[in-house]
C-alpha cells in the first residue's frame, strides 16, 4: 500500500527518529506502561487491602511486558480493538490475557484499569511520549541548528555588509550580527521548551474520583493521583473534567508556532542573501538545479524548510485553537486531532534538517560584499549627520538629506565632503577613517 503522507513516503527516513513517540504502536506501548504502572502503584498502597504488594519477580514481569512489547504484540492489541472498537479497552483486555498467562491470579487483574476512564490513560501516555520526544529528538535538533548558526556567524561578526530596509540600501550592518539576531530569538524559545512540562489528568470519568471513592471512601485518592502523575514526570492537574483540558498542548503548540515563524524568517533572509550574492552555495556533483537551465544552483534547502514550516505551524495553530475546547465534561473531537501531533513535529523536524543542510553549503562571497558596499557610500549619511549634530551643526539631517537622498555618491565625493566640514578634528578623522574602510 502506497503511503498517503510524504512523511511515510518520500521523507520517511528523515523522520524515523520520531517513530518511537508518534506511531500507533508507540501510543499502545505507552498506554500499557501507564496501565501496569498504575497497577503497581495501587499494589504499593496499604489502603488498597484487596491488592497485595507485588513481589520483585512480579514487578519484573510487569516491566517485561513493556520492555518486550513489539510489532507482534501490538498486532494482538489491534485485533482485540477490531472487536471492542475502543483502543484503551483493547489494551486492558490484552493485559488481562498477558497477566493471566504469567500469574495474573496473584496480581488481581480486576485492578487493571481500576476506576479509570480511557482519558486517564491516553493523556498520560501522550504526555510521556511528547516529553520524551522533546528531550530525545526535538530539542537536540533545535540546539544543533542553533550551533550551526553560531558557527556561521562567528567568523563574520565584524564583516560589514549593506543593509536593506524597505528593500532599499541602508546603514551598514554585519553579517554575523544579522545571523545572531535569529540565534538569540531561537534560544529564548528553546529556554521556554526546556522549562515546559506536560500536564497529567487523573481522576476518573469526570475528574472527581467518584468511582474510586465508591470502592475506597476513606482512601486519599487526590494525594495518590498527584503522586502517581508525578512519578510519570508529568505535572498533576487539580481540577478537570473527564479530560486533560489540553492547555499544555496549546502552550507547546504556541511555542512551536513561534519557533517555526522565526525559522521562516531565517529561511527567507538566507534565500535573499543567496539571491543577492552575499552567500555562495556549494556545488554538489551530480545534482541538478533545473531541468532546462544547466547553470542553476537553487536554494532548495531553504525553500523546502519554508514550505514544511508552514505545514507544521498550520497544524500547531489548529491544536492550540481546538484542543482546549470540549463540550461540557467531554466530547471526542480532540481525540482524532491529537493523532496528528506527530505530523506537526514531523514537518518541523524536516525543516530543521533542511536548514542545517543548507547552512552547511554556504560560503561568504567577500568580493561581492565589498563591491556592493562600494556602490552605496550614501548609506554613511546617517553616521555623518549624527556627527554633525554632535558638533552643533544646524539642520545637519536636512543638509545631508539634500546631498544624498535618492542619489548615488562616490567614496571620493563623500571624502571630499567630510574634509570640508567645519567640525572637531578628531570627529572628522573618525569619519574619514570610516570612509577609508568602507
Amino acid at each position: 500500500m502506497q503511503p498517503l503522507s510524504p512523511l511515510d513516503g518520500r521523507y520517511a527516513s528523515k523522520v524515523n527518529a520520531l517513530r518511537p513517540f508518534f506511531t500507533e504502536d508507540a501510543l499502545i506501548r505507552a498506554r500499557i506502561f501507564v496501565e501496569v504502572s498504575y497497577l503497581g502503584a495501587l499494589a504499593d498502597e496499604k489502603g488498597i487491602t484487596e491488592l497485595k504488594p507485588l513481589a520483585s519477580r512480579q514487578k519484573k514481569s510487569l516491566q517485561d511486558i513493556v520492555d518486550k512489547f513489539d510489532e507482534k504484540e501490538a498486532a494482538k492489541v489491534r485485533e482485540i480493538e477490531k472487536v471492542t472498537n475502543h483502543d484503551v479497552k483493547a489494551v486492558e483486555y490484552y493485559l488481562r490475557k498477558v497477566l493471566e498467562r504469567i500469574g495474573g491470579a496473584k496480581m488481581k487483574t480486576e485492578f487493571l484499569h481500576f476506576a479509570l476512564t480511557s482519558e486517564d490513560v491516553n493523556n498520560l501516555a501522550n504526555g510521556i511520549l511528547i516529553q520524551d520526544a522533546l528531550r530525545r529528538v526535538l530539542k537536540p535538533e533545535l540546539q544543533a541548528l542553533i550551533a550551526n548558526m553560531r558557527s556561521l556567524a562567528a567568523p563574520h561578526m565584524n564583516r560589514r555588509i549593506l543593509s536593506l530596509t524597505h528593500g532599499q540600501p541602508a546603514t551598514p550592518t554585519t553579517l554575523g550580527k544579522e545571523i545572531m539576531v535569529f540565534v538569540t530569538r531561537l534560544e529564548k524559545q528553546r529556554d521556554l521548551l526546556t522549562r515546559f512540562k506536560m500536564d497529567g489528568k487523573f481522576g476518573g470519568a469526570v475528574g472527581n474520583y467518584f468511582a474510586h471513592r465508591a470502592a475506597y471512601p476513606d482512601f486519599n485518592w487526590e494525594a495518590f493521583g498527584r503522586k502517581f502523575v508525578r512519578s510519570l514526570k508529568l505535572e498533576p492537574l487539580k481540577f478537570t473534567t473527564q479530560i486533560n483540558p489540553h492547555d499544555d498542548l496549546a502552550e507547546l503548540s504556541h511555542i512551536y508556532v513561534r519557533i517555526n515563524t522565526i525559522l521562516v524568517g531565517l529561511a527567507r533572509d538566507i534565500w535573499m542573501y543567496i539571491s543577492r550574492g552575499i552567500f555562495k552555495q556549494q556545488v554538489v556533483k551530480g545534482e541538478v538545479g533545473s531541468s532546462t537551465m544547466p547553470h542553476k544552483v537553487n536554494p532548495i534547502d531553504f525553500e523546502n524548510a519554508e514550505g514544511n514550516l508552514g505545514l507544521s505551524s498550520a497544524l500547531f495553530d489548529h491544536f492550540a485553537l481546538k484542543l482546549p475546547i470540549s463540550r461540557l465534561q467531554r466530547d471526542l473531537s480532540d481525540s482524532t486531532v491529537q493523532r496528528n501531533i506527530g505530523v506537526a513535529f514531523g514537518y518541523h523536524l524536516l525543516s530543521l534538517q533542511s536548514l542545517r543542510k543548507g547552512l552547511k553549503k554556504l560560503s561568504v562571497d567577500k568580493e561581492f560584499i565589498s563591491g556592493e558596499l562600494h556602490l552605496h557610500p550614501e548609506v554613511l549619511g546617517e553616521a555623518i549627520q549624527t556627527v554633525l549634530r554632535k558638533n552643533g551643526v544646524t539642520d545637519a539631517y536636512e543638509k545631508i538629506k539634500a546631498l544624498t537622498r535618492g542619489k548615488r555618491l562616490s567614496l571620493e565625493a563623500l571624502e571630499s565632503l567630510v574634509k570640508n566640514l567645519d567640525i572637531n578634528r578628531a570627529d572628522k578623522a573618525q569619519l574619514l577613517k570610516l570612509i577609508d574602510t568602507f
